[in-house]
């Protein structure tokens, strides 16, 4: 009997000592049918969620059918004289194809964060993304694109205009179906590395060696290993200035009317010059002086206008933490907009260079080095890119804003201002980085920022008073195997992601040399 006691109460004291535990086998419990119906039940809900699964999967493949047939009609219709009515269908389905490839995948890291930080709903990102998205691509996506993507390709070692439309449209083709396959498999990519890649190994097989800018190529992977530690750097400074500002004060409201605009006109500045260098560089060319004397004016409007609008919002708010981030979110949603329409204004192009230089040269018997984009491949690009975003985009969007760590306002807040000023000194170096890159690094930067404080975490604080009355704060001893389970960036997520980014280049390089081979033997 006392043996039987000793045990309950050994057992007692493992299940007190093991809270965590015991949580979990409460929630398995629940969770767990208890009887045949509640078993026959949950296998009908699995099989209603994977029919609606497959039903909405069947809606998107059909849209994007249909979108890719009327590309097809409305490149008929546009072709010239001396011009090959097939040539200029392919070529606007495969450029319809890299669109909505470039909408599953790129667009959807610029709204990731807002989403995952619960600012915007699913829809609502979605809508605003694909609406900045057409509106960058439109007004300020340009009038002449270079369509020897990046400089790649030495015009000079071109031997005929013929070349050039079958180069592009490896390129072009190669890159999209890269991108799709990264969608598939939940890894935000660049489409930008994708297209270079492409035409690298497209113009390596149809031109060889020579033809290629072997320092355009260095400057690729030297952004690839850059862009995504600078960003996460930058997230993470700015996410421990913000923690230390705000959340660990006694005082938050006197805080955060301090420091919140601050923060928004910071973020006000650095995205008139972003917005400047990056979406209106097709346009016009604006210097170092006269953007940062721009930056300054605005930041000075924005931190008038804001510190009104944070004192209101601050009347009567509690003190707690979960109050000072949700004044983040209408920053947060300001920031995702404007990424998106930088990000329509830039990459747009990916999809319409290659299409504009295929449709220019074909049938030419001299190189045209850069084309006039017509308004209708502009438009065929940007609603290709919003309607990838709509169909297919929620993938990747889950991806960034939920599955890599957990978001907030005010984290997701640090993220898209950490990408937009590493991308705006990175473009006034002149080196060339990719925005996409850059925003899923400075989620890991905020994720693996979260595992360090976590080790020294200030919330779990606590205070002891002195004899003679002085406050000392004190932190708890945490155990070896406590600080093993705090990872708060998913492994699997980073291993997959990085090893994507590593074979981009290559692999679309691989598949674009085959297709052109092939292209050449049918030919």
């Amino acid at each position: 009997m006392a043996k039987r006691n000793g045990d309950a109460r050994n057992g007692s004291a493992d299940r007190v000592s093991s809270p965590q535990a015991s949580v979990a086998s409460l929630r398995r419990a629940a969770l767990e049918p208890r009887s045949p119906l509640d078993k026959d039940l949950r296998k009908i809900e699995r099989l209603e969620e994977a029919t609606r699964a497959a039903a909405r999967s069947r809606v998107a493949f059909g849209a994007a059918l249909l979108f890719l047939v009327l590309t097809g009609l409305l490149a008929a219709s546009q072709a010239q004289a001396g011009q090959s009515g097939l040539l200029m269908i392919l070529a606007a389905v495969v450029g319809g194809y890299m669109a909505l490839a470039i909408g599953a995948n790129d667009v959807a890291n610029n709204v990731g964060p807002a989403v995952g930080a619960r600012a915007l709903t699913m829809t609502g990102a979605l809508a605003l993304a694909a609406l900045f998205e057409c509106a960058g691509a439109l007004i300020a996506g340009g009038g002449v694109v270079e369509t020897i993507s990046e400089g790649l390709i030495d015009p000079a070692q071109l031997p005929n205009a013929n070349v050039v439309v079958w180069v592009m449209m490896s390129a072009l083709l190669a890159s999209a179906l890269w991108v799709h396959l990264a969608t598939y498999l939940g890894a935000p990519i660049s489409t930008t590395h994708a297209i270079v890649g492409g035409v690298l190994g497209a113009g390596l097989v149809g031109l060889g060696p020579d033809a290629i800018d072997w320092g355009v190529v260095a400057q690729v992977f030297a952004s690839w290993m850059l862009a995504p530690v600078a960003g996460g750097l930058v997230a993470a400074g700015l996410l421990a200035f913000v923690e230390n500002s705000l959340i660990y004060q006694e005082d938050k409201i006197a805080a955060v009317r301090r420091w919140v605009p601050v923060l928004v006109a910071s973020m006000a500045a650095v995205f008139s010059a972003f917005i400047a260098v990056n979406a209106f560089a097709h346009i016009w060319t604006v210097g170092v002086l006269p953007t940062a004397t721009a930056a300054v004016l605005v930041f000075g409007l924005a931190y008038l206008a804001a510190r009104p609008w944070v004192r209101t919002r601050s009347e009567g708010m509690e003190n707690r933490n979960q109050n000072v981030r949700q004044l983040f979110r209408f920053p947060l949603i300001f920031a995702a907009c404007l990424l998106s329409f930088a990000h329509g204004s830039n990459d747009v192009a990916n999809a319409v260079g290659p299409l504009a230089a295929i449709l220019e040269n074909a049938g030419q018997d001299a190189l045209i080095d850069s084309a006039e984009v017509p308004f209708w491949v502009m438009l065929l690009g940007a609603s290709g890119i919003s309607l990838g975003l709509f169909l297919f985009g929620p993938r990747i969007v889950r991806v960034v804003g939920e599955r890599i760590t957990n978001m907030n306002p005010m984290r997701a807040f640090c993220v898209a201002l950490a990408a937009a000023a590493t991308v705006l000194a990175a473009s006034e170096l002149g080196m060339p980085v990719s925005t996409t890159q850059t925003v899923v690094g400075a989620v890991f930067g905020i994720g693996f920022f979260r595992e360090y404080a976590a080790k020294y975490s200030r919330r779990r604080r606590y205070y002891i008073l002195t004899k003679k009355g002085r406050r000392l704060t004190v932190l708890p001893p945490v155990s070896q195997d406590e600080l093993r389970r705090r990872k708060l960036v998913r492994r699997s997520h980073l291993i997959g992601i990085v090893a994507t980014w590593a074979v981009t280049v290559p692999c679309a390089a691989a598949l674009a040399a085959l297709l052109y081979s092939a292209i050449d033997w049918i030919r």
